[in-house]
């Protein structure tokens, strides 16, 4: 059986109290007791996540888009993925031989869809509405502002690039299927640190591997696909984080990998 050469790899630099990292209250409320018996209002965080303010903050997060850390990004990803872009078809050759790896990969073209990744950002936001949990909440509102925002950049990148896909579809540049899970999974890290984003992220890569198996898309085209998603997340979750990371794509021998780097 022939084995894909395409091989995700995750180098995590960082220290490995990363592991128990948890978003930063922004301030906690006062008691009665010391506001004179006067209840004080609630935590920004606990009501941010109305369907008014849902909007307001995602217009926020198109203003907070154009920055030097999302610029690097994408040009790290878009460097690597025009290093791998000549081996393109190697890799998927390669890959699509595979069958029974193949069959290891099938439930990556579902999981990554736009119906799994948009619909469970949306139902957690109505879940979370609809117990009253405030967390749950918010959770579901950054990760239902950040598939905007990645199928805002996926969406216009496909139709600017319009490349054909191995398979003779169109608009394969980048991968959407990767970007989605990318942009979950970097949301999910900032809120609730590395015990969740890890597997996040490795459900991300096993989503993308199953792209390049399945015929669907090149290697390039989901090595900027994470990139795309990975600005996504971090835009829409960045004022949550308590320390900061530098996440990238990089070349690996044999393979790609996603970096990161924490930088404070």
């Amino acid at each position: 059986m022939r084995r894909s050469s395409l091989v995700f790899v995750f180098v995590l630099i960082a220290p490995l109290s990363a592991l128990a990292q948890t978003p930063a209250p922004e301030r906690p409320a006062a008691s009665p007791a010391a506001s004179g018996g006067t209840p004080a209002a609630p935590p920004a965080e606990a009501s941010a996540a109305s369907v008014g303010t849902l909007f307001r903050d995602l217009r926020r997060d198109l203003l907070h888009l154009p920055s030097t850390s999302n610029a690097l990004t994408l040009a790290i990803g878009g460097a690597f993925a025009l290093a791998a872009h000549p081996g393109d078809r190697a890799f998927t050759a390669q890959a699509i031989g595979a069958e029974r790896l193949e069959e290891v990969f099938d439930a990556g073209g579902p999981t990554g869809s736009g119906w799994m990744q948009i619909g469970g950002a949306l139902g957690t936001y109505v879940l979370g509405r609809s117990v009253g949990n405030a967390p749950v909440q918010a959770v579901g509102a950054a990760l239902v502002r950040a598939q905007v925002l990645n199928t805002l950049m996926t969406q216009g990148i496909k139709v600017a690039v319009r490349r054909t896909r191995p398979d003779e579809g169109g608009y394969s540049f980048p991968s959407g299927h990767t970007s989605g899970t990318f942009a979950t999974a970097t949301v999910l890290q900032r809120q609730f640190g590395w015990r969740v984003g890890l597997p996040a992220y490795g459900l991300a890569a096993y989503v993308a591997q199953s792209r390049v198996l399945e015929n669907r898309h090149y290697a390039s085209d989901v090595i900027f696909g994470a990139a795309v998603g990975i600005v996504a997340g971090r835009t829409v979750s960045i004022q949550h984080a308590g320390r900061v990371f530098e996440v990238a794509p990089a070349v690996v021998p044999g393979g790609a990998a996603i970096v990161f780097t924490r930088t404070r």
